[in-house]
């Protein structure tokens, strides 16, 4: 095997900034292309990358209609999902300006203005954000992703609602209370502490009627706005016992793709399909940083592996809006191990998300209570985000969901250091080799085979007495 150059120089060969693809022009869709469109499904799951779309922040605008002109350039990127950060209005009383303050400590009226407050203090379920536009925008972004073949989830809140929400008068039973009878914001039940999400109330789901009255919420988005799904927030934290009928009955209505931010394995039995690899995700910045090895990756995969369900899966990223806002950019978790973790997201089992901004190499953290916006030219990210996209939409290999490829981990003469697996499905492999430490390593791979390489469309060859040498967080996808 040919020494493999770093991802830096070997981007830099193939797409300067000057030199990134443009992307053709997109026709209008015709009927025709309206008429083929299908239900969700698992088999569409199998091979989908998934786009968190933060509204906001999207475009100078802010708005549901700059979001859906750029609609047909995610099909460029295989995104074949669309998860929508919440969209409804967002609560007055106790509006965050900071992590520590609401506009209420704001004394100056004009500087208060500024403070747009958190997506997840909801004060309306069935109702539009103002500042994104209007339901018949709204309906327009779900006809113009059903026209590209893509599909619609929405962010749903069920843990909490904004301080202005109706059923705070009209239903207090609704919400947990404290000793006082006052209701209370989210408190963490294994501390007794809040989580400092002032800016919410929490629901009380022992109420059997706020039960119903959620579940009818979310109805109205299925049935009269024909939305695919929902990302739910903060999953775990709503009993299990609620989800499971629920979702159930949502999916009389239509097929329906459902992600938990959560890795609480009972979520996946019957209500949600996905669930977040936050603990992964963890160990990638931790590896990134020298803090931990490939050791402990191959330890996390076993865990997994004994602890979920065989059609149970979970989403992979670099980054999404709490941890880019919250936690730090790519570049600052993970340097120039980036392009590497970038490669390991894409050839896992399941399926991989791309936050917006990160198509753009955004390199700052976005506001979260303030209007901000994502750049928008095209550089290094957004042709290897193409290249992974095509390959994860094409080769079954890379199949993630209920019916996921295999995964096999290869020894390596340095597995504390070098991470190499093989997933397979119907013939087709892929085999995905690094090395995850900041100094250039000699290794070799214990397995045999003919490949192509996946950026440099070179013929390779894999043999277990051949060294080869790999640069600092060096790293090849190989496909047969």
């Amino acid at each position: 095997m040919k020494k493999l150059m770093s991802l830096g120089i070997a981007m830099s060969l193939l797409w300067s900034c000057g030199d990134a693809p443009e992307l053709e022009k997109i026709q209008e869709p015709n009927e025709v292309q309206q008429q083929d469109f299908t239900p969700i499904s698992n088999d569409v799951l199998e091979s989908a990358v998934i786009y968190e779309a933060n509204i906001r922040q999207y475009s100078p605008e802010g708005t549901f209609e700059a979001f859906t002109k750029d609609i047909p350039q995610l099909k460029e990127l295989g995104v074949k999902a669309i998860w929508l950060m919440p969209i409804y209005p967002i609560s007055m009383k106790n509006r965050k300006a900071t992590d520590d303050l609401s506009i209420e400590d704001i004394e100056d009226e004009k500087e208060r203005e500024k403070y747009l407050g958190s997506y997840y203090a909801i004060s309306d379920y069935t109702a539009i954000n103002p500042e994104f536009g209007n339901m018949e925008d709204f309906e327009k972004l779900v006809e113009t992703a059903h026209e590209n073949g893509l599909y619609v989830i929405l962010d749903w809140v069920a843990n909490h609602t904004g301080w202005d929400h109706h059923w705070l008068d009209e239903h207090p039973e609704y919400y947990v209370k404290n000793k006082d009878g006052e209701i209370t914001d989210p408190i963490n039940t294994e501390t007794g502490e809040t989580w400092g999400w002032t800016d919410v109330a929490h629901l009380d789901y022992n109420n059997q009627n706020l039960r119903e009255a959620m579940k009818n919420e979310m109805k109205f988005w299925v049935e009269e706005m024909n939305i695919d799904g929902f990302r739910c927030d903060v999953a775990g934290e709503v009993p299990t016992d609620f989800w499971e009928p629920t979702v159930a009955e949502l999916r009389e209505v239509k097929p329906l793709f459902m992600l938990a931010e959560s890795e609480k394995k009972d979520l996946f039995h019957e209500a949600f399909d996905m669930g977040y690899n936050w603990e992964g995700h963890h160990i990638k910045n931790e590896i990134a940083q020298g803090k931990m090895k490939v050791s402990d990756w191959d330890d996390y995969m076993t865990k997994i592996d004994t602890t979920y369900q065989k059609d149970d899966y979970l989403m992979n990223f670099l980054t999404n809006h709490d941890e880019n806002s919250w936690n730090g950019t790519i570049d600052e978790r993970m340097g120039e191990a980036k392009w590497a973790m970038l490669g390991l997201v894409y050839t896992l089992p399941g399926m991989p998300l791309i936050y917006s901004g990160q198509e753009y190499d955004m390199d700052h953290r976005l506001k979260f209570f303030e209007k901000d916006e994502i750049p928008k030219e095209k550089s290094e990210m957004w042709p290897m985000l193409e290249k992974l996209g095509a390959l994860k939409n094409t080769n079954k290999a890379l199949h993630g969901a209920k019916e996921s490829a295999d995964y096999k981990r290869l020894t390596t003469s340095d597995d504390e250091h070098v991470l190499a697996f093989k997933r397979e499905k119907e013939g087709d492999i892929v085999v995905f080799v690094a090395n995850f430490t900041d100094e250039e390593r000699s290794f070799s791979v214990d397995f045999e085979g003919d490949f192509t390489d996946f950026e440099t469309g070179e013929e390779d060859f894999l043999h277990p007495k051949e060294e080869m040498t790999y640069p600092a967080w060096g790293y090849q996808i190989l496909v047969k």
